[in-house]
């Protein structure tokens, strides 16, 4: 099936971007079935990634019922793009694929210590998606209103939070009893450091101070976590257990920056009916990245070099197969 792309900006007028100084951006990209006909190329744009054959801007495929939405949520410091691998596959099975960029903890942006702590603005940034009609007039064809949810990393807290999860404490709170073995991602290394002065910005503090909030929405009527990370540790356990919608967790066996046996395994032993999936072989964390370009892979070996024996792109069809095949049987 030939996979369609498009790209566009929306906006949530009901929260501020992180400077007070406008509202917040939702820059979003989707993949989805195109109509016969349509001519698929691979882009010519630099990339860190990997691209596949994508028709950019081709009418959708018509079906004579909606087609099934699933909305992806990136990692930390990563974009939409990063999202390209699972998005495309689920494309080629018949979804259209909506991810977005998540203010302030995306690397398309210039990084925002706010974005980084303030994690559940991602999952207001879905649902506000969800809620905007620019980018289904973008792509027309008639696409159900309800969704599905997927996120890798952070991106898996994310779509935890969207069918339930709530906040107990933050990752990088003082008061936190489960104390985080590094002061801040990759990213931004010393972010637990930086929430004192964060207090200083009134957007930052009206976050704060709804962390603990129910971020749910009940059109979304699944969530996969990817190599959710130790951020979900944070999560109310009492709202875990309440959790009623399906879920799927999977990890991968070598992840050291969100060890399964850490946060999987604690994630599927809290939320009854649960599905847990480690895929084997030496997987690690950043494996469930798209493949690196020439550039990116010289860039930043540590993110697209994985472990002798292990082939990414067979990882991500077996990944992306294991996915299509859970939400089609929610469905």
């Amino acid at each position: 099936m030939t996979v369609g792309y498009r790209e566009g900006q929306s906006f949530d007028a009901t929260r501020q971007n992180w400077d007070g100084s406008g509202i917040r951006p939702l820059s979003w990209t989707v993949w989805y079935p195109a109509a016969k006909g349509a001519k698929a190329e691979v882009p010519t744009a630099a990339s860190w990634f990997r691209q596949e054959p994508v028709a950019r801007d081709a009418p959708i495929a018509v079906s004579e019922r909606s087609q099934p939405l699933v909305l992806l949520s990136h990692g930390s410091g990563a974009s939409a793009s990063a999202m390209a691998w699972l998005a495309h596959r689920l494309a080629e099975r018949g979804y259209v694929a909506l991810a977005v960029d998540h203010h302030g903890h995306t690397g398309s942006e210039r990084y925002r210590a706010e974005g980084f702590l303030c994690l559940w603005e991602r999952a207001a940034d879905l649902v506000a998606l969800l809620d905007d009609p620019a980018w289904r007039r973008a792509l027309g064809g008639t696409i159900d209103d309800r969704a599905h949810v997927a996120g890798f990393s952070a991106g898996g807290y994310t779509a935890l939070q969207l069918v339930g999860a709530r906040v107990a404490y933050s990752q990088f709170e003082p008061d936190n009893p489960v104390k985080s073995p590094v002061r801040g991602p990759r990213e931004f290394p010393d972010l637990a450091d930086q929430l004192p002065r964060l207090q200083a910005n009134p957007v930052f503090r009206t976050s704060w101070a709804r962390r603990r909030s129910d971020f749910s929405d009940p059109r979304f009527r699944s969530a996969v976590a990817i190599a959710p990370g130790r951020s979900v540790l944070g999560f109310d356990v009492e709202s875990l257990a309440a959790m009623y919608r399906p879920v799927i967790v999977i990890g991968g066996d070598a992840d050291d920056v969100a060890p399964p046996s850490e946060c999987c395994d604690w994630l599927a032993s809290h939320i009854e009916g649960s599905a847990l999936e480690i895929i084997t072989g030496g997987i690690g964390h950043y494996t469930f990245l798209p493949e690196g370009s020439k550039v990116g892979t010289q860039l930043s070996p540590d993110l697209f070099r994985d472990a002798a024996g292990v082939d990414r792109r067979a990882v991500h069809d077996e990944v992306a197969g294991r996915i299509a095949d859970f939400l089609d049987s929610v469905r």
